[in-house]
C-alpha cells in the first residue's frame, strides 16, 4: 500500500506565538505585520495581494514557474516586483520597517513564469529584519512603490527611515 508523503506545512499565526504558553509555537514566524505588494511594471500599478504569501498572488495563479528565465517565452511575457513591506510600531506611531524587492517574470498565456522561490524567502526574511533592499528596481517602479506607500499612510511614510526615502527616490 502507497503511503501518502507528508508535506511540510507552513503555518501564519496570528499575534505573538508564545501568550499563554512557554513553549507552544517558539520557532513559529509571526507574518501579522508583513504585507506582499505586486507592482505591474508595464502598467505602472501596485496593489496589495495576500495571496502572494502563499504564492497565490492573482499574478502567480495558473502559473508554472521556473528558476531559469529562458524557461519563459519573452513573447507576451509581464515584469513584475513583489515587495515585502514590513510594518513595526516606533515610539511615534507604525511607519515601513523593511521593504525588499524580488523579480518576477510571467506570460500567463503560456502559464509560465520565472522567479527565484529563494530570493523570494530571503528577501521576505530581511524585510521582517528592516532591511531596505530594492537598489535592484527600475526607477520608475520605485516611483510606483513610494507613491504607493505614502498614499496608504503619509504618517507612516514621514516616520520610515531616511534609508527607505533615499533608496525610492526616482
Amino acid at each position: 500500500m502507497a503511503e501518502k508523503k507528508k508535506k511540510a506545512e507552513f503555518n501564519i499565526i496570528k499575534n505573538a506565538p508564545t501568550d499563554g504558553h512557554k513553549s507552544f509555537g517558539t520557532g513559529a514566524l509571526n507574518l501579522e505585520n508583513v504585507s506582499p505588494v505586486i507592482i505591474d511594471v508595464n502598467e505602472g500599478t501596485a496593489v496589495v495581494d495576500i495571496g502572494a504569501m502563499h504564492a497565490r498572488s492573482a499574478v502567480e495563479k495558473r502559473v508554472r514557474f521556473f528558476p531559469d528565465r529562458s524557461e519563459v517565452p519573452e513573447e507576451g511575457a509581464k515584469p513584475y516586483w513583489l515587495v515585502w513591506v514590513t510594518i513595526e510600531r516606533g515610539e511615534n506611531g507604525p511607519y515601513y520597517h523593511g521593504v525588499t524587492a524580488c523579480e518576477m517574470v510571467v506570460n500567463k498565456e503560456k502559464r509560465r513564469g520565472y522567479k527565484s522561490l529563494p530570493e523570494h524567502v530571503n528577501r521576505l526574511d530581511k524585510s521582517m529584519k528592516g532591511h531596505i533592499i530594492v537598489d535592484h528596481m527600475d526607477d520608475r517602479s520605485k516611483k510606483v512603490l513610494a507613491d504607493f506607500l505614502k498614499g496608504h499612510s503619509s504618517e507612516m511614510w514621514n516616520l520610515s527611515s531616511d534609508e527607505l526615502k533615499e533608496a525610492l527616490k526616482a
